[in-house]
């Protein structure tokens, strides 16, 4: 009977002794791509640890404008490689998070999720990006400040309205640009989408305007007397 337990117990420390483990330096990269980069890659990097070989399984990223693979199929005892995410920048702007999960035969991680944060500098900054009036208000002009951020040179700007209702005005200055955004009228409901475009650039920002809302109750004349107060009734026994 004692045998019998020796062996199992040898053959448990045997299969524990001799597993795969599949280990990433880093299971977060951080990446600051340059203004004119069109793509971001992240190398995350492993080495089997373990005594046995460790396949991979399926290797895959949160969302279409990002691919990842690996260097290869399996790795060896004391094998290190990579797993490559590339990310498409395209439009996007700001902070972007995407994700790989990558599965394998191993049985102490047989799922890890890699983290690829991509800080893309911001051409411009625009604020507000929604102006709106109420209906009936008056249709004064409303300002959208565009600055240009530190790593980038823009002299000018192109503003298009998406419909004539709205008309724009660009003023220039030294980084920064005023937008006066003026409705025809504000009598119906309606908006425009305004398209901001910097100067040999294929980048393109947007801001929005419209007619919103319930128009405003009508203000009372300054000169409407104030309506004259109720009679009294008249005492008991008192007659008019």
């Amino acid at each position: 009977m004692k045998t019998h337990i020796l062996a199992f117990i040898l053959a448990i420390t045997v299969c524990f002794g001799a597993r795969a483990e599949l280990k990433f330096d880093k299971n977060e990269i951080e990446l600051h791509p340059k203004p004119d980069d069109k793509q971001a890659i992240g190398h995350f990097t492993y080495l089997n640890t373990g005594k046995t070989p460790v396949k991979f399984k399926s290797v895959k990223a949160s969302c279409g404008c990002t691919a990842a693979q690996t260097q290869k199929d399996e790795v060896k005892p004391g094998e290190k490689g990579e797993v490559t995410a590339t990310f498409n920048i395209g439009d996007r702007t700001g902070t972007q998070v995407k994700t790989v999960t990558v599965e394998t035969d191993d049985p102490t991680k047989p799922s890890q999720v890699l983290t690829l944060r991509t800080i893309i500098p911001q051409q411009l900054e625009i604020s507000p990006t929604f102006v709106f009036w109420k209906q009936g208000e008056k249709p004064d002009p409303k300002t959208i400040t565009v600055k240009v951020g530190k790593e980038f040179t823009v002299k000018h700007i192109k503003v298009t309205s998406s419909t004539p209702d709205f008309q724009t005005k660009v003023q220039e200055g030294n980084g920064e640009f005023k937008i006066d955004v003026q409705p025809k009228e504000t009598t119906t409901l309606g908006g425009t989408t305004l398209t901001i475009q910097p100067e040999d650039s294929p980048k393109v920002f947007y801001a929005t305007a419209r007619i919103t809302g319930e128009p405003p109750a009508p203000a009372a004349p300054t000169d409407q007397k104030a309506p004259p107060a109720p009679a009294r009734p008249p005492a008991p026994g008192q007659t008019h």
